[in-house]
């Protein structure tokens, strides 16, 4: 067992060498319930999570509602063209303000409760009973607002401070996602949420684990063949393929390798380019040259993940381009059942006694980076075996989560 536990600090990853980087996270912080109540204060208050896209709020008081961590949020589009988030609950008696997963609150945002009244840039304007109050501080009541930042067009929100703006994070990448033009998308369909009962770091190191692609996802292997490239930064994982000329033996495959048509904004050495990113610690976007996916692995217990995800497209009427997304749809359907067949075997041997940690190979890079995070923010992601319960209650003031640019 490894008892060594340095403080906490920095940013997720660092260049110098750590003891321990060439063997996993331990099995027992895949289901233990005091360890994912660490988690939600040390990583996930602090990470940045996609609400929605600017263009899913076009109009004054279209609003998306985002549930994470027991926490209601609610970005809204106000008379002024500005998009703020603030917590979805009324400064009165605290009822839920707005309801369903998205909508449009009218000219004002008022509580279906008491009628307390709101203006879209979370001003509290109207109530009834004034007089019954006294002396009300009406500037000191308005909405509790949510630290967000708007990138590539999509809206990010936080609950509290610590890592560095989605810009700073998605930096090395900023003028590859250029390219794009993300800003500019629409949504196709709707939201989805499929829940996978598995650990949610279990998602997040299926997505960016390489090795697997040629052993589990032979439609993968058709289309990409065995150049299948990883590489991590210090927040942000990035995969890729391209796809091969040689036609698929798979109908769909072959279909979409045919039917892609030429993107006109994107260069040439992105015209059959497949591009995952993962950004610290659970959000990914999947880009095609067709559409744009956006993930998210949400914690819901220890043993529980809501996937959540949408699609975003350029307007394209063209037969062929929607061929295209409706054939990259069936074929990233069949990975992701290929994927939850996957974690549901890992997430049943992570309780086996027989397993603690296992080896990292040196090109397992992304794999290796995510350990290295968990490590420095919860020490305790050293032990190969878990401390004694109610160890979260003996942790000192200096071990709170704390990151800092390398």
């Amino acid at each position: 067992m490894i008892e060594a536990m340095p403080r906490r600090g920095d940013a997720p990853t660092q260049d110098i060498p750590q003891p321990d980087d060439d063997v996993s996270l331990p099995a027992w912080i895949y289901r233990d319930p005091e360890f994912y109540a660490v988690e939600q204060e040390a990583i996930f208050r602090s990470s940045w999570q996609i609400v929605c896209h600017l263009n899913d709020i076009p109009l004054a008081g279209d609003f998306h509602t985002f549930e994470f961590l027991g926490e209601t949020i609610m970005v809204v589009r106000g008379r002024d063209g500005q998009v703020r988030a603030f917590h979805n609950v009324c400064r009165h008696r605290a009822a839920r303000l707005l309801d369903g997963p998205k909508g449009n609150c009218g000219s004002r945002i008022v509580c279906p409760y008491h009628a307390w009244t709101y203006e879209h840039d979370g001003r509290l304007i109207g109530m009834p009973q004034r007089g019954s109050y006294g002396d009300f501080d009406f500037g000191s009541h308005g909405l509790v607002p949510v630290d967000h930042e708007v990138f590539a067009g999509f809206v990010f929100i936080r609950l509290a401070p610590g890592t560095p703006s989605v810009a700073e994070m998605m930096g090395p990448y900023g003028e590859e996602l250029a390219a794009y033009r993300i800003e500019d998308m629409v949504p196709l369909g709707r939201v989805t949420m499929r829940p996978r009962s598995v650990n949610w770091k279990n998602v997040a190191d299926n997505y960016s684990d390489g090795l697997h692609i040629t052993v589990a996802h032979p439609g993968l292997t058709r289309l990409f063949g065995r150049g299948y490239g990883v590489e991590a930064r210090p927040w942000v994982d990035k995969m890729w393929g391209q796809l091969q000329d040689r036609p698929s033996a798979v109908l769909s495959e072959r279909a979409y390798q045919h039917f892609l048509p030429e993107v006109p904004h994107l260069p040439p050495e992105r015209q059959r380019l497949w591009t995952y990113f993962k950004l610290w610690p659970n959000v990914a976007i999947d880009i095609y040259p067709d559409q744009i996916d956006f993930m998210q692995f949400i914690p819901v217990s220890p043993t529980e993940t809501m996937i959540r995800e949408i699609a975003y497209v350029h307007p394209d009427h063209r037969p062929e381009m929607k061929a295209a997304r409706y054939l990259n749809w069936r074929i990233n359907r069949s990975v992701s059942l290929e994927d939850k067949t996957l974690i549901d075997r890992v997430q049943a041997g992570m309780g086996s006694s027989s397993y603690t940690v296992g080896p990292l190979g040196t090109t397992e890079v992304c794999l290796r980076s995510f350990a290295r995070a968990m490590r420095r923010l919860i020490p305790e992601s050293r032990l190969h075996r878990p401390p004694p319960p109610g160890w979260s209650l003996r942790r000192t003031p200096s071990e709170a989560p704390a990151f800092a640019a390398e």
